[in-house]
Order: C-alpha cells, then structure tokens, then sequence
C-alpha cells in the first residue's frame, strides 16, 4: 500500500474520539495499530509530570509529532508538548542549550555535540533514540514525465552536476518508453542545516559507485543548485520551478502533488511504498551501545533487500539518560511511551513508515531507562 496523507485529519479526530472516550487518562489503556503495541501490552504512562514538554528540531518529523501530540494528549489530557521544525540542526543546538527538553534530528549526535549534549545533561550521556522512519522522495517536476526511475549514480550525477539537462542520455537508458525534455534540470537543495541532507547525500555517497565525489553532512555539498529553508521551503520550490528535482520527506512531496522517482537498486525500478521502505528498514542494524540506538543505514543504502526503497531516513529524539528533573523526566518518558506504541497506529497515513516491531521493544526499554 502506498504512504497516504489523504483522510489524515479525520483518521485523527476519530482516533482522538476514541481514546478519549475509551481511555482518559487511565494509565493502562493504549491504542493499537500498525507496529503498535495493542492496549493490552502497552506500558504504564505516568500523567503527572511536567504539564508542557518543549522540543524543536527535525522539520522531517513535524507532521509524526502532531500525530504523536494528539495520541499523547487523548491519554493525558492536561499535558502537552509545543514542538517547533527548526531543522536537526537547531534541534541539537537548542537542546545542547538546555532551551528545550529534547531534540529531534535525523543525524545522530556526532562526537563534537556528544560532549556539550552531556553537559547539558549533568555530565551525563545523552541518548539517541529512533523514533521516526520517513521515507525521503526525489521528488521532481518535469512536464510529461508520470513517472520517473533513478539509480544512485545517475542521481549523485544529477546532484553534483555531472548531469544537466532530463534528456541526457543515462537518464533515457533508464526510462525507456518516458519522453524527457532537452532541459535544464534545476537542483533544490536545503539551505538549513539538516539530517535529511545528510541521509541524502550518505545514501548518495553508499550507492553512487563513486559517482559522489563529495562529503556528506547536514550542508549540502554539490555545489550545483539553489537552497530553501526546510523541507516545506523544497517541496514549494520543486512545485513552483519545471524541470526541478529535489530531495524531500513524502509527506511533503505527497502535499505539494509533485513526481516521486522510482529507485533502481539493480534489480530493477522500485516505488516508494510502506511495503517496500519496510522491507529495507528490517534490514538496519544498531551500532549504538546500551540505549543509545545509533542505526548503521550505509550499509541498506548500499545494498539494500531486494525490492526494497532503499532511501529512508530515521528521526532520533535525542534525551538526557539523567539529569532531568523529575517532572521533566516523568513528562519526557510518558510521551516518548505513548508515541512509541498508540502514537504509532496513524503515521502511514501521515507520510511514515510504523515503527518496526523488532526496534519497538528496544526503544520502550530505553525509553523507561531514562532518570
């Protein structure tokens, strides 16, 4: 089944409906859903901390956090978390700040920001917890072009500028039958520091055959195109520009009604669909010690389950193993518990893939580990 927005307002206001009616703010109840824990198995979540969370970062996460605040809000309802999409990148900074209670970001901390995020943490280490699997498009729009198929070379091609015009020939080779203009392509590029680049140009780098000569990194490095802020600033630029491709999270691709490429892996081109982005987020392993679930994605980018959509990324929350104080540790678990089990029923519908269950039962433990 392909990722869908559609009816995404009143799936959450009947699942809203529900939860309350059904749970209140009874401890023990929980939603269920695809990669969800059912009621029955979902942990105890404490109501009574900190009555407002803060947290800021990952834009690629916005629409699975107002997913995840609806859930969080129908099992305890006097709390809320005020989220804002600044980019990973503020994220880590804001958080490493003390100005927010966690970040979001789709790279996890580097060793330059593990260092300030455990002093912001009381010299203790701060956690990167994947919450959030966002299949990221390359998203065009070309005039007569329904559909469109891109391996990683000729993609790194097109985004370091080795490849500048749709009708170049290894663009053809690999959409025969698809008439493509003689004009220029327009790269759009995320000015922003932003963990989505950062999976974009990593998954370029794995999968390019030495096609992507450059670095990755939360700024983009191919020195060819033109920037907007944010995933939303992208999505406009593409829809707004013919000829423009660019790389975006589905759900804003999916809002701005633009063309998302096929991708071949080898073995031939492969959509954009929860079955096949499921198939290689199965794949992942984690590097990270403990709790700490650091995901090691070079490797599926590289060489990714056969029939599977390779180019995914994973929004981490980052957190404070200790060091908070209580009812900001109490706040921080229960939401974290919530989105990670009912909060999980309705993001196929909002542009993510579920959470995989074989990560579920790692992320709740962390997550109960946190003081």
């Amino acid at each position: 089944m392909k990722l869908q927005r559609h009816g995404l307002v009143v799936a959450l206001a009947a699942a809203g409906a529900i939860l309350l009616a059904a749970c209140g703010s009874d401890p023990n109840a929980g939603g269920s859903g695809a990669g969800a824990t059912s009621s029955a198995n979902s942990p105890a979540v404490d109501c009574n901390g900190k009555a407002g969370l803060t947290a800021e970062g990952s834009s690629a996460q916005k629409n699975a956090m107002d997913v995840f605040a609806q859930a969080y809000q129908a099992k305890c309802a006097n709390s809320k978390i005020a989220y804002n999409p600044t980019g990973s990148g503020a994220g880590v900074k804001q958080f490493t700040a003390g100005l927010v209670d966690f970040g979001g970001s789709d790279s996890a901390l580097g060793s330059a920001e593990s260092g300030p995020a455990a002093t912001r943490c009381q010299n203790n280490p701060a956690w990167n917890l994947p919450l959030v699997f966002g299949p990221v498009a390359i998203a065009y729009k070309v005039a007569g072009a329904d559909s469109l198929t891109l391996d990683g070379e000729t993609a790194a091609k097109i985004f370091n500028g080795r490849i500048t015009t749709w009708n170049d020939p290894a663009i053809a080779a690999l959409n025969s039958g698809v008439t493509l203009p003689a004009a220029p392509i327009n790269v759009v590029f995320r000015s922003d520091d932003s963990g989505t680049t950062d999976n974009f140009q990593k998954y370029l780098k794995a999968s390019s055959k030495g096609a992507w000569t450059q670095d990755a990194g939360k700024k983009f490095t191919g020195g060819v195109g033109s920037g907007a802020q944010g995933s939303a600033g992208v999505a406009q630029a593409i829809a707004a520009t013919e000829g423009s491709i660019g790389y975006v999270e589905l759900s804003f691709a999916q809002d701005n009604e633009l063309g998302i490429a096929k991708i071949d892996s080898g073995a031939g081109a492969v959509e954009l669909t929860d079955a096949n982005v499921g198939k290689a987020i199965a794949g992942v392993t984690v590097t990270g010690q403990g709790n700490d679930l650091v995901l090691d994605l070079t490797k599926t980018y590289a060489e990714p389950p056969a029939g599977s959509y390779p180019l995914f990324l994973a929004t981490y929350e980052i957190v404070c193993s200790k060091g908070y104080d209580a009812a900001t540790a109490t706040a921080v678990k229960s939401f974290l518990t919530v989105a990670a089990t009912d909060g999980q029923a309705n993001l196929s519908a909002a542009g993510y893939a579920p959470l995989p269950a074989e990560f579920q039962q790692k992320l709740l433990t962390a997550i109960q580990a946190i003081a």
